[in-house]
Formats: C-alpha cells, structure tokens, sequence
C-alpha cells in the first residue's frame, strides 16, 4: 500500500437486484465500487459504508477487508435497493427502496486528518454537513450522480436539476455521467457549480469523456477530451463511473502508482483503463488490481501509436 495516503470513502451501499444471485441482489453502490478500487490501486481506504439489514451481512464486504480497506458500518432502517436496466437510450433505474443519511457523527475519531475524501452518494444519503468535515490541504472528490436523482419506492428514479451545493463547491474533483443530467445541458452550466481551480470529469460510456478545469481565478476554463478504452468483453457496465473517478483520484493523489509513466491526460487515461476493466465481471468481481490496470493502460497506448 502507498503508505500515509489514507483516504476515506463514504456512501450507502446498495442492493441492486439482479436474477443470477442466490439472494436476489448484488451489493452496490459508490462507496462498495470506489472503496474497493481504491484498495486495490494500493492506497489506504477508510469506508464509511451504510447499509441496510440484508447489505450488513453481504459476502461483498469481505472483498473489501480482504484487499486491505478499513470497513466500518453504519446501520440504516432503510438503504437503497435499485432495479438497473441499460437500454440504448442509457441506463434506466427504479427504486425499491429510498436511504436513510449517514450522519457526521458516525465518522470514526482520527478519520478528519485523512490525505484523501470521496463522497459516493447513491441515493442521497451523504448530507451537505459533510463538505465541513475534511481538511483545507485534503484532496476531495465527489460523485455528482448520487445527489441527482429523485427515489420514490416501487417508481422509476428521476433526475434532479443540477445545482450549487456545498459539497461540490468544496470538491476538487467532480465525477457525473451523461446519463445522470439531461441531453443538451451545456457542460459549461455543469462546470458553473464546480469551484475555482478545480476540475469537472463527465464520463459518456463508450465515447469516453470530457475534463473541464477551471482556472484558480475563474477566468477561464480548458476542456480535455479523453477517448474510452475498448472492453473486449462486455458483462456488467454497472460502477465503471465510479471505478473511473476511483481511479482518477489515485492517480492525482498518489501519483507514484503509476509508475514513472509521463503524459498529458494520463490520469484520464488510468482511469479509463479501471472503467474498461470493471466491465468484465459482474458487479464488484470485475474491479481490477493496479497491475491488471497498468497492462491494459500500456496496451491501449501501444495500440493507439
């Protein structure tokens, strides 16, 4: 592990369900995806997990102790329980169930002084409160997509209209899908929200993406696009935008596990490689090892020379 690195990751875990599981669902969610690529990319994870009663005891939670992430639960009356259905349009949610929040009080003492923060929300369970919490030299992240959607239980999940929050304005790194906002918003309006000198990642699936950094003194802006990596087969699509800021994160945070490896946009380009691999396997399985993230990352570079 990349030593005195220690980021906290905090969200609800979800159950999505699913009909090849036993129990009917797979374990879910931001925090379970983000936490465990964390883990594996070598960092040192702190989970602030909630979970419902069924997702306390799910097998899911030991792939995440096993690969070195410091789990702690905070048991909720109601977490969220998602149907997932990718269709050409994109990906169509209904809600089971809604989530109760994760309070502040529920952070583990000495957890503050963490290096390293990302809030996955899923459901809306990470409260503004939380933006106060990490430190002034901390590098956070955020995953946009968990606080716009609107969960009723037994209906479809809609959008909620992109706004200012404090949470995104204390970010540094914004991630959100093109699924998760209406066609046609303006990327600028998206960036509006996104502090000074911070950067906006909009992941668009196999088209990969668009980076928006905006100036320290909010004069201007410069867009990076980045192209996906090929995933040569496609089993589960679900967490390669998480994977993908999980993995973004690593990079900037601990640059030293990449490897020496120089380049314009390469921490888009780690990212990618994650997303890419994440696919393969169903549900929390197909998250990748640094190693198997390097290799892909040397190969698609090696194939686009």
């Amino acid at each position: 592990m990349t030593e005195a690195l220690e980021i906290v990751v905090v969200g609800a875990a979800s159950r999505d369900l699913v009909g090849d599981d036993a129990r009917g669902w797979r374990l879910g969610g931001g925090v379970s995806y983000s936490a465990l690529a964390l883990a594996r990319l070598g960092l040192t994870v702190r989970a602030l997990v909630g979970v419902d009663g069924p997702a306390a005891s799910a097998d899911e939670l030991e792939l995440l102790r096993g690969a070195g992430a410091d789990v702690r639960l905070v048991h909720l009356r109601r977490g969220p329980v998602f149907v997932n259905r990718e269709t050409p349009g994109g990906r169509v949610q209904e809600s089971h169930e809604v989530s109760d929040q994760i309070p502040v009080e529920a952070l583990p003492g000495g957890w503050a002084a963490s290096a390293g923060w990302l809030f996955a929300p899923v459901a809306a369970e990470v409260p503004a409160a939380w933006a106060e919490v990490p430190s002034r030299d901390a590098l956070v992240a955020v995953g946009w997509q968990g606080m716009l959607r609107v969960l009723a239980a037994g209906g479809a999940v809609t959008r909620l209209e992109p706004a200012a929050s404090p949470l995104i304005a204390r970010a540094d790194l914004v991630g959100v899908g093109t699924d998760d906002f209406a066609r046609g918003t303006p990327l600028e309006r998206l960036a509006s929200f996104v502090g000074r000198g911070d950067t906006l990642l909009v992941t668009d699936g196999v088209r990969g993406g668009t980076a928006i950094e905006t100036a320290h003194d909010g004069s201007s802006r410069d867009h990076t696009r980045w192209t996906a990596i090929p995933t040569p087969r496609l089993v589960d699509p679900t967490g390669a935008g998480d994977t993908f800021l999980a993995a973004v994160l690593a990079a900037r945070l601990a640059p030293s596990i990449l490897g020496g490896r120089e380049g314009d946009g390469l921490d888009l380009r780690f990212g990618a490689a994650a997303a890419s691999l994440v696919c393969e396997r169903p549900g929390l399985l197909g998250v990748p090892s640094l190693e198997a993230v390097l290799e892909r990352l040397d190969g698609a570079g090696t194939a686009d020379a």
